[in-house]
């Protein structure tokens, strides 16, 4: 009797990468020499960031996406920091916004034009001041607008709302030693975090309550990393007791064992992961590493499958994933990276071999677009939403924006008298109520419908002001509770 091994079947067996041609890459990019392990890089479907050497300063490079050759000396950069820059991160809601953090305890907000840099950008649309010691991990909100996510080496966890530049959420207390990395899951109502007493975190920051603890989930003393998948299982990477890089899979539910565990090689090099929800594969890329592993996620036994690997003959300084937006979906290529190598950004592909020239609808499932499914405040009240999906047939182009992104720091512009009464200011200003502004809205159109675009502008921005003091006194209720928690705790002598 003979008997046939069963192969798994799968999509993505065969995914291939393949680097782009010399020509298509980018030369003379100083890449940073700041030892952090972080990904020195990220993309968007505009622009390219490379965090790069400054002298005196943090400095890094935004070009556009598809910008190829050599990066002359003089190109402008965005250098407004004080000390090296450590992490970038592109908003999910604008292809225009991306954050970055610094040894000098800062996090900047940029606004990048469409055309890019013509010259040096030094001034940050917003600075975030919170931090004690260096920051170095920026996590956006997925589905929520303005939410960004900072953790810095003073062990805090900081949730601003960048649309005012307030600090809604602050988590100092639940971890004992420096933050390795912190994760949004799907929709963005909880995080996990790592950290350097080998321990993994899944936390409600809203309410700041530590919902899951598992100590030791890889017992080596080097950093680990964690990403939320899209049904809510936890992947982490990290070390061994015996120096071996592993890749682990959890269960938020049980915590207590791995569902599975897969150790590779004795190389020193931090594995970062980067997930893609809408194929469930996980691509690892070490720092100083020569390969790119990556692997499918199922929920069959032994659940994480090894599909390849790429080598090449030169280490990567760090990497940049593209979204899935910015994919060329008539080569079906299903992700690309961005590696760094000392003074070369190189793109490579990963591809799914398929001959027909039709859209591949099972290779390309809606995936999340630009659109926020919920403005900052209301995530602050306590919603939550999944991401707001949009098809790629055809290729992806941004729809145009129905929100101010960047809104500023809350300030009151000054009323045409004869449109409202200092009564009504005040008002306004005093109340906060929406209500109130929407009468004086529905006045102004009343006097007649030749109104100019300036002045609907104003208005606009008097509304989203009021929005955003509102959301504030709901963050500062919300803030005052959690300090109340923790006084009743003192109080009862269990801190």
């Amino acid at each position: 009797m003979s008997f046939r091994r069963v192969v798994r079947q799968s999509k993505f067996r065969h995914v291939f990468a393949q680097a782009w041609k010399a020509e298509q890459c980018l030369d003379d990019v100083r890449v940073s020499r700041v030892t952090w392990d972080g990904a020195l890089c990220a993309a968007n479907p505009k622009f390219m960031a490379v965090i790069t050497e400054a002298g005196g300063g943090g400095a890094f490079v935004v070009v556009p996406l598809n910008k190829t050759g050599r990066v002359d000396q003089t190109t402008p950069t965005v250098c407004g920091h004080a000390a090296p820059v450590l992490e970038i991160q592109w908003s999910p809601h604008d292809d225009n916004l991306i954050a970055s953090a610094s040894e000098d305890c800062t996090v900047k907000v940029w606004q990048i034009p469409d055309i890019g840099l013509t010259l040096p950008m030094t001034e940050a649309s917003v600075t975030l001041e919170g931090h004690s010691k260096r920051v170095g991990i920026l996590a956006w909100h997925p589905t929520a607008l303005n939410i960004l996510l900072t953790a810095g080496c003073d062990n805090v966890i900081c949730v601003w709302d960048i649309g005012t530049g307030e600090l809604v959420y602050q988590l100092s207390e639940e971890h004992p030693d420096q933050i390795y990395s912190v994760c949004w899951n799907r929709d963005g109502s909880l995080i996990c975090t790592t950290c350097k007493d080998k321990a993994l975190r899944v936390i409600d920051p809203r309410r700041g309550l530590v919902l899951k603890v598992r100590d030791k989930v890889h017992e080596g003393s080097r950093p680990m990393r964690a990403v939320f998948l899209a049904d809510g299982k936890i992947l982490t990477t990290g070390f061994s007791r015996m120096s071996e890089r592993q890749l682990a899979l959890w269960d938020t539910k049980d915590l207590s064992e791995p569902m599975a565990v897969q150790e590779m090689d004795t190389s020193n090099g931090v594995l970062l992961p980067f997930y893609d929800p809408d194929t469930n594969m996980v691509y690892l890329c070490g720092k100083g590493d020569c390969t790119i592993r990556y692997f499918e996620i199922t929920n069959e036994s032994p659940y994480v499958h090894f599909l390849s690997l790429y080598s090449s003959k030169e280490p990567q300084r760090g990497a940049g994933f593209l979204s899935k937006r910015g994919m060329d979906v008539n080569k079906c290529e299903i992700a690309r990276f961005y590696k760094l190598h000392e003074r070369k950004v190189e793109p490579i592909s990963m591809t799914v071999p398929r001959k027909s020239d039709l859209f591949q609808v099972d290779l390309y499932p809606d995936t999340a677009g630009l659109e926020p499914s919920l403005l900052a405040e209301e995530w602050i009240a306590g919603q939550d939403a999944p991401p707001t999906l949009v098809s790629l047939s055809g290729g992806y182009s941004a729809p145009p924006t129905k929100y101010n992104t960047l809104r500023g720091r809350p300030k009151f512009l000054p009323q045409d008298s004869s449109a409202t009464s200092p009564t009504n200011s005040s008002t306004t200003r005093n109340a906060g109520s929406e209500r109130t502004v929407q009468v004086q809205v529905g006045r102004q159109i009343e006097g007649g419908s030749d109104r100019s675009r300036k002045e609907d502008d104003q208005i606009a921005d008097i509304l989203t002001e009021v929005r955003a003091l509102r959301a504030l006194v709901i963050a500062q209720g919300h803030r005052i509770d959690v300090l109340e928690r923790q006084l009743a705790r003192i109080e009862d002598g269990e801190v």
